[in-house]
């Protein structure tokens, strides 16, 4: 596994552009894909665009009505 494919908590909150708070709560909540090395949250990049493409598919299901 090279280093490109695991995200720390910054480099995830730089990609989605969003403050890393954000991502904690979303890590604590299970609602992103993620695990601990000790008290370090780390994010597999395959992971997260997979879970990016159903947020994506889910909300073009609900613009749309479907």
């Amino acid at each position: 596994m090279s280093r490109q494919e695991v995200l720390t908590t910054t480099e995830l909150a730089e990609l989605l552009r969003c403050d890393k708070s954000t991502i904690y709560r979303l890590a604590n909540q299970r609602e992103l894909p993620a695990f601990k090395i000790g008290s370090d949250w780390r994010f597999r990049i395959r992971e997260i665009e997979a879970w990016m493409r159903k947020l994506s598919n889910s909300n073009r299901l609900q613009r749309t009505g479907s």
